[in-house]
């Protein structure tokens, strides 16, 4: 979840500390979060059909001081023969000025064949979250401020998720709250001053998804996914991206995203083996911050790789 802090530079960062009492985080962003369902939603652990490992690395609004980054590195798996339970695991690392957030979670998930072709999973996600914040990174406007006073340090809370995944080999519906759990991180030592009052430096709100895609045939080589992501966070403005992939050959991917009222992304990627896939994404702001000389954009890099495939080739155009 990230704190949601626009800013130029780091002085601006203080201000907006200084000046609000509680404000909400959200989930960290992604452009291609279509290959990170597993930190979105646990039910997509194993629904693949193989052991998958996935690392992601995005920076935002870069030459923006302060701008956020984020790490991914997730791993997922079905277990059994049945392949009716998966198992993922994932790690996060989201920074943003002076704060620096890590997640570990554990993810469960129990498949339902409803259909010959179709499949529902039921997933569950429980973790860990780690806050801190340096306050040494601000330009104050009081040197003394008991607010800035004292850092936090791995402030922990614990983190526990549902979700819920349908998909057959040519479409997926999928509904999940990551974060069932509100917590509220505050700076102790300001309370200590004055005892009648609590200030928030960050605010952990649920973060409600849904996604769907489907895949169609535009030739014997070429493949067409539509998709959506919607995102709901109350006290935050709905986030919905739509996004348009073509896979040209059973490799090369190809694809456009927008996202309502605040960017348009570019997508590439490759299949550079049956294991082996990479891809990158770069995204241009179309609110006014896109037009500040400030900000070059945000950048996403990803690395995909699978093991105990089945199958010489993927027999189906899942490329979700």
């Amino acid at each position: 979840m990230r704190i949601m802090v626009i800013t130029k530079i780091g002085a601006f960062i203080g201000c907006l500390f200084v000046m609000m009492t509680s404000y909400s985080q959200q989930d960290a962003q992604y452009t291609q979060y279509m290959y990170n369902t597993i930190s979105i939603n646990p039910a997509y652990a194993g629904s693949r059909g193989v052991m998958s490992i996935m690392g992601l690395h995005r920076s935002q609004w870069v030459g923006l001081d302060g701008a956020p980054r984020t790490q991914t590195l997730t791993l997922n798996t079905p277990i059994g023969d049945n392949e009716r339970v998966g198992l993922g695991v994932s790690i996060v690392n989201d920074e943003i000025g002076p704060t620096d957030e890590t997640y570990f979670d554990i993810d469960f998930s129990y498949t339902l064949k409803t259909s010959e072709r179709g499949k529902l999973s039921l997933g569950l996600k429980a973790g860990a979250h780690l806050l801190n914040v340096d306050f040494q990174q601000l330009s104050k406007f009081t040197s003394n401020d008991n607010l800035f006073a004292t850092n936090i340090d791995n402030k922990f809370s614990p983190n526990v998720g549902v979700g819920v995944y349908y998909h057959t080999d040519r479409f997926y519906l999928g509904v999940s709250t990551p974060n069932l759990l509100e917590t509220d991180h505050f700076d102790e030592s300001s309370t200590q001053s004055n005892s009648s009052a609590t200030s928030f430096l960050a605010e952990e709100r649920i973060n409600y998804y849904l996604i769907a895609g489907h895949v169609f045939d535009l030739s014997d080589d070429i493949k067409f996914k539509p998709a959506v992501l919607s995102k709901l966070v109350f006290g935050a403005p709905l986030q919905v991206d739509l996004s348009a992939n073509f896979l040209v050959y059973d490799r090369l991917t190809l694809g456009a995203a927008y996202r309502w009222d605040a960017a348009l992304s570019g997508m590439i990627g490759f299949q550079v083996s049956d294991a082996l896939m990479i891809g990158f994404a770069y995204d241009r702001e179309t609110t006014e911050l896109g037009q500040t000389q400030f900000n070059d954009g945000s950048y996403e890099v990803m690395l995909r790789f699978e093991l105990f495939k089945k199958y010489n080739r993927m027999l189906t155009p899942r490329f979700f």
